[in-house]
Order: structure tokens, then sequence, then C-alpha cells
């Protein structure tokens, strides 16, 4: 090929890569806001869901911190906490945790806590499990994720915190154990978490000081 084709060939292909990387940048920020709001507006439903808006004054999704715990929030990536206060006084929070042993891998949960430690609703935000089985842990599947509201480490005791097929109070789906095995196995820990840490939690400045890398029981 002639040089000058060679350049003219060069020069295009380099004019399309500018074209396409200002089309992506251009598009990313016309977008970010609208996804950052839509977002936030995903939040908010689902805070709103758990913790009962009547209930709390401020705003949860502002009054928020992140804290890190790999042995009872599931993963060593801080996950956040929502906080939520009437008149200045701690009523509840929403912690985010991991099921990292769910059948298809990793399951993101939405667990709101009362401040007496009692749970005030668990839900999925993100999992692959079996369509059909295993994601009948979603609201919208079925009825089974609302059986924790109510509950906390006194009903039942931590020693009942499992599925009724390993000797639990907690139902298991038919072909699908070990997807609620994990849920369940989760929202225990993260119960333990809060137990340990309420007081921090709730504290109005960074809570990240309420995890010290001690080790602690799954």
């Amino acid at each position: 090929m002639p040089l000058k084709k060679m350049l003219l060939s060069a020069s295009l292909l380099g004019l399309f890569a500018v074209l396409g990387t200002s089309l992506v940048a251009f598009t990313y920020e016309s977008t970010r806001e609208r996804i950052a709001q839509n977002e936030r507006d995903t939040l908010v439903h689902s805070l709103s869901a758990l913790i009962p808006p009547e209930h709390y004054d401020n705003d949860p999704v502002t009054d928020s911190t992140a804290v890190t715990d790999a042995a009872l929030l599931g993963s060593p990536l801080p996950q956040q906490v929502y906080r939520a206060r009437k008149n200045g006084q701690p009523v509840a929070l929403a912690l985010t945790a991991i099921a990292p042993d769910g059948y298809s891998g990793d399951i993101n949960l939405l667990i709101a806590i009362n401040l007496d430690g009692s749970l005030a609703g668990v839900r999925i935000t993100a999992h692959r499990e079996t369509p059909g089985l295993g994601d009948k842990i979603e609201a919208a599947r079925s009825g089974w994720v609302h059986g924790f509201a109510g509950r906390s480490l006194r009903d039942p005791l931590p020693e009942k915190w499992k599925v009724k097929k390993d000797g639990g109070v907690f139902d298991q789906f038919t072909g699908a154990t070990v997807t609620p095995r994990a849920v369940v196995k989760a929202v225990r820990n993260a119960l333990g978490y809060y137990q340990q840490h309420r007081d921090t939690l709730f504290d109005s400045g960074d809570a990240t000081a309420a995890q010290q890398e001690a080790p602690h029981g799954g």
C-alpha cells in the first residue's frame, strides 16, 4: 500500500477513535445525573418500604456512613449504613450486606434494623439465583423475605437462625435450599454486627471506626 494511502487510513482511524471517545464521553455526561437520581429514587423507595417514612424526619440517604466487616457483612468492601432519626433521636437503620455463599454467587441485601435490635425488614437488591427456584427470595416473587420482619437474635435464638432442613425455623424452597440458607445466615450475621456496634453506628460522625479488623464469629 502506498505511503499516502497508509497515512490516509491511519488518519481516518484516528478520527473515528476521537469521535467515538467524544460520543461516549458526551453520553456519559448527559446521563450521569439522571442515572444517579434514578439510583437515589430506588434507594429511597426501598428504605421507605422497610422503615415507614412517618417514623423519621431526617434524610437517611444523606445521614449515612460506611462500615467494613468481612466476616459479618459478607465482604471486605465497605457497606453502607442509612440512619433514620426522629427529632434527632435514633429510630432505625438500614445496612447493606452480602450473602457470599448463594447458589450462583453473591446475594446483595438491604437489612433494616430497629433501635431495639428487631428487624424492620429485609430486601434482596441483587442476585443471580436460579429463576423459578432461588429467585423466590425476591419480595416480588414470594412472601418469604417478609418473614424476617419482627425477628431478632432473641426470636429465634441464634442457634435457630437456620432453615428448617438444618434444624432452624426458616422455610426453605423445594429444590433450592442453598439460597435461603445463605440469606438467613447473612441476616443473622448482620444482626450480630448491629448488636456489637449499635451505639457507634448511630454516631453522627464517621462510623467506620465501628469496625476494627478484629475477627468475628460467623
